[in-house]
């Protein structure tokens, strides 16, 4: 059960079931349920990591706000926007963080930036991140709904160290692609080399 955040409007211009209510209409519901999952999750992260609940909990709400987006309006997106045109070459799994936050930014009129980088880093971490950026990461990774091999290794390290849990991560991601003969995002590397190399 989701600890109730009464939200003081310091992220979001409204209460926590107005978010949520946006959130709701923006994706189908198993994507719902479990963007649900990642903020009960964050929660737990911010509260022994010392990040703010309210910042914590917006973040995991919006994390995934445009996953169900479809690939011509993140293409409008990136030139609306005007970012970085390698963006074109890339899919859903890095537009719905890197061009997202920019659609939440507009729609949601959420202006934090803090928020928006958790964003913008969930999917494949970054070199540089911020305690909010790790709670996202590794919440989206655990939820309660995940079931892969090794989710319970992973639940397990993050209950005792955030950066490791953000070092397993970006292993097994990358592992995943790798063994996918996928391409890999320059942000995802740099990601290895620091939390898992350096580690």
């Amino acid at each position: 059960m989701v600890k109730k955040i009464d939200y003081r409007q310091h992220y979001f211009p409204g209460s926590r079931q107005e978010l949520l209510q946006a959130v709701k209409k923006s994706v189908k519901a198993k994507r719902y349920q479990h963007i649900l999952g990642v903020e009960q999750t964050a929660l737990k992260l911010a509260a022994v990591n010392g990040v703010d609940l309210e910042q914590a909990s917006v973040a995991a709400l919006v994390h995934d706000y445009t996953k169900n987006r479809s690939d011509d309006e993140f293409k409008q997106a990136i030139k609306k926007y005007q970012l970085d045109d390698d963006l074109l070459n890339w899919s859903n799994f890095i537009w719905h963080g890197v061009v997202g936050a920019e659609i939440i930014k507009t729609e949601l009129k959420i202006t934090d930036q803090v928020i928006l980088n958790a964003v913008r880093r969930h999917t494949v971490g970054a070199k540089i991140m911020t305690p909010l950026d790790k709670v996202i990461y590794v919440a989206d990774f655990i939820e309660p709904g995940r079931d892969f091999p090794d989710v319970e290794v992973a639940r397990a390290v993050a209950k005792g160290s955030l950066d490791q849990a953000v070092a397993f991560e970006t292993k097994h991601t990358l592992t995943y692609l790798i063994n996918g003969s996928q391409t890999i995002y320059p942000g995802a590397m740099a990601a290895y080399n620091q939390w898992v190399v350096k580690k």
